[in-house]
């Protein structure tokens, strides 16, 4: 009987030239990602490969089309050595934040940076209108890049709520109209001609936090975020985790002392910790200790306060009391996720919370300590721009650069 021994001359096998030439280039490809221009020389003592194998390295994936010379590196004594970069066009990505106002959509190439941006409106949308306005908010980012959809390799697409893995079905989110069809996924793959990825707008944050700001090294964390709603992402062994219908993190629906119980919680898209330290909850605040203040819209009202609050809290007695009020109901929730999770760490993200800043932080991390049994550090998250659009990004690069930059086939 003839056959072939397992990892001799089997295309792809573990061992073989093949796939060591492989992970050499992906190596080299993820050191030009992180520090940028790199020389033959650097590259090889980066890699611990010799400059004939490193020469030939480049040599192939320039061939590929995956890195580019470009320019000379200068200052140093001799002659000046000829710098490598990723080709930012090999590869396109891109990310869409949605929620019940618009549709934020860009473009990324394979090297992270951002080329294309479009923003669309969409005030009291149509049931029916979600796969245009989709569509609508992808050619315009693309245009904007002066690409096309035919240049996008994959979309990674943010909402509130999750898709739930047996119907299709968009949950949690009933404040979100036009996407809860259970057909709107497979009339989105219709249109799309490139994979398109699905993920709760929370967990997008904590990708981004974890690839780019304050999780970063981190394998088990908990991100809290309060804009429109109060929700967590839960980071385990540096995966997330969604739970069996999505709804892992939904922690607005936690029943929590201080609030009535909220029953019908989906029904009623709210739950007790939602009421006691969701965006509503600080104006109420604030009226009660008399301070004047609109009351809508809630997310941008309370971010104000909190802003407000943490910058004169020292000279005004109301905004200080402001401040530790919120902050002990932040902690009450938290303090039933940590004995659940027991993380190390904690985020607070979003502009209800963020705009409290270090003072806020504090407070909350001083009260949580007094409410827990175990001490998790408590960080600012550092993603202040468009987070959730980042990690949509983030999340596609990822799966792109394992398909584009896979030498081995």
């Amino acid at each position: 009987m003839t056959g072939t021994t397992p990892g001799r001359g089997t295309p792809g096998a573990p061992g073989t030239p093949r796939v060591l030439r492989a992970m050499n280039d992906r190596a080299a490809l993820d050191l030009l990602l992180e520090h940028g221009p790199l020389s033959r020389t650097r590259i090889g003592k980066l890699t611990g490969l010799s400059k004939p194998t490193a020469s030939q390295l480049l040599a192939r994936l320039e061939a590929a089309g995956l890195v580019l010379a470009t320019g000379t590196s200068e200052g140093r004594p001799g002659p000046n050595a000829q710098l490598y970069t990723v080709n930012p066009r090999a590869a396109h990505v891109v990310g869409l934040d949605v929620n019940s106002r618009r549709i934020v959509a860009a473009v990324a190439d394979v090297t992270g940076a951002t080329v294309g941006e479009f923003e669309l409106a969409t005030p009291g949308r149509r049931a029916d209108g979600a796969v245009r306005q989709v569509t609508d908010a992808l050619d315009g980012a693309v245009k904007d890049a002066g690409l096309s959809r035919a240049d996008v390799h994959r979309i990674v697409i943010g909402t509130p709520g999750a898709f739930d893995p047996g119907t299709g079905r968009l949950r949690y989110a009933s404040h979100l109209p036009g996407w809860h069809s259970p057909a709107l996924l497979e009339e989105l793959a219709a249109v799309l001609p490139m994979p398109v990825e699905y993920e709760n707008d929370v967990n997008l944050v904590a990708v981004a936090e974890q690839r780019l700001g304050a999780a970063r090294g981190h394998e088990d964390f908990v991100l809290l975020w309060n804009e429109e709603g109060l929700g967590a992402a839960l980071v385990i062994n540096g995966r997330l985790h969604r739970g069996f219908t999505g709804g892992a993190g939904e922690v607005g629906f936690l029943p929590v002392p201080g609030t009535p119980l909220v029953r019908q919680v989906v029904k009623a898209n709210s739950g007790g910790f939602q009421e006691l330290a969701g965006a509503q909850a600080v104006p109420r605040l604030a009226k009660a200790l008399g301070i004047e203040t609109p009351q809508q819209p809630y997310a941008a009202v309370a971010a104000a306060l909190l802003a407000r609050a943490a910058d004169g809290h020292e000279r005004d007695e109301a905004l200080a009391e402001l401040l530790r009020q919120y902050a002990q109901r932040l902690a009450t929730g938290l303090a039933s996720v940590t004995a659940v999770l027991d993380p190390g760490l904690i985020v607070l993200s979003g502009g209800a919370v963020a705009a409290g800043g270090e003072v806020l932080r504090s407070l909350v991390q001083s009260e949580l300590f007094e409410l827990a049994a175990s001490r998790p550090r408590l960080v600012v998250g550092e993603i202040d721009r468009t987070p959730v659009l980042r990690g949509a990004l983030e999340r596609a690069l990822a799966d792109t650069r394992d398909e584009v930059f896979d030498t081995s086939r």
